[in-house]
């Protein structure tokens, strides 16, 4: 080894390609039992889904929201600037738009153009399955 080398660890720029050990040999491919998992189970998934919920209540609204509409639980006018995605309490007129006024209160109908419902994506975390369904598949089993 020459010492005009900048790094002198073993195998740098070692003079000639490295050989190989032999390998031994290869092991027979053992039979598959069905019965023993090979790959990890994949998780099941929850998708997603787009929701107009009131931010009175939480109910769960249709995405599309008319002047007059209400909503079905608690009764909150839904077409009003709480309900609105340009909502900002931080904001000087409480709105992300540009409106010459203050509305003024949050809670209740108005007739704003820039109007739009705040719907927000959501994991779907709940089964599909009625709660009820359980009882009465276990009761189906023991039935004559």
């Amino acid at each position: 080894m020459s010492d005009d080398r900048k790094y002198r660890q073993r195998g740098y720029q070692d003079s000639g390609p490295r050989e190989r050990a032999p390998q031994g040999p290869k092991k027979p491919i053992e039979p598959r039992d069905p019965r023993m998992p090979r790959d990890p189970r994949v998780p099941n998934m929850p998708g997603f889904r787009e929701v107009f919920r009131c931010t009175t209540c939480g109910n769960i609204e249709p995405l599309e929201v008319a002047a007059d509409t209400v909503c079905t639980k608690c009764g909150t006018d839904l077409h009003s600037c709480a309900q609105c995605v340009s909502f900002d309490g931080g904001s000087p007129l409480e709105c992300m738009q540009p409106i010459p006024a203050r509305v003024s209160p949050k809670d209740t109908r108005n007739q704003c153009t820039f109007y739009s419902p705040r719907i927000k994506v959501e994991r779907e975390t709940g089964s599909t399955v009625a709660p009820n369904s359980a009882k009465k598949a276990f009761d189906d089993l023991f039935k004559f």
